[in-house]
């Protein structure tokens, strides 16, 4: 028995519901570079920290803070079923992107001699950017997998168009 189901959504109602979710990203995200950069100029300035070693101690923070974003606001509705998978493909990606982070920043400092805090903080920026990028397609494939869609209801045969459904025979009148 085949099984009808409404019209697949467009490809402009996929990119509404994703624009909405990268919003959501979004601010998350900025909470955590918010959190990430006082991290950064406290370690540095206050603590007397190395630039990368400041920087790795910034991420982890800010991964601490975006984990209880992502998973209580952004992605509550997501399958919270097995917690330590969720959580091990998290770390995994977000040190994959801490170690985008860092080395534009390493690239930047030891590479090319920026060293000055301006210059620091432009590179911490750029490789920020890039791991946010490839944060917020990791997370939303491998990490916050959206739950099953639940079967739709049978559709109405009032409205299901004519050649879908089974031809109608007249009985002869002495059956009916």
């Amino acid at each position: 028995m085949t099984s009808m189901t409404g019209p697949k959504p467009s490809l402009r109602q996929k990119l509404s519901g994703l624009s909405g979710e990268a919003l959501k990203f979004g601010l998350v995200g900025l909470s955590g570079v918010v959190v990430n950069f006082a991290v950064f100029w406290f370690c540095m300035n206050g603590l007397g920290l190395a630039t990368l070693r400041s920087n790795i101690a910034a991420t982890l923070v800010a991964i601490a803070t975006n984990y209880l974003g992502y998973r209580y606001w952004l992605y509550k509705d997501r399958d919270a079923s097995s917690r330590k998978r969720e959580i091990t493909l998290f770390l995994l990606f977000s040190g994959a992107g801490m170690l985008i982070e860092t080395g534009v920043l390493g690239l930047s400092e030891y590479g090319f001699g920026f060293d000055g805090d301006l210059q620091k903080f432009a590179a911490k920026t750029l490789g920020l950017a890039i791991g946010t990028v490839f944060r917020f397609f990791s997370y939303r494939t491998w990490v916050f997998k959206a739950l099953p869609e639940l079967a739709e209801p049978p559709v109405p045969a009032a409205t299901v168009p004519a050649a879908a459904q089974p031809p109608v025979t007249e009985q002869p009148e002495y059956a009916r």
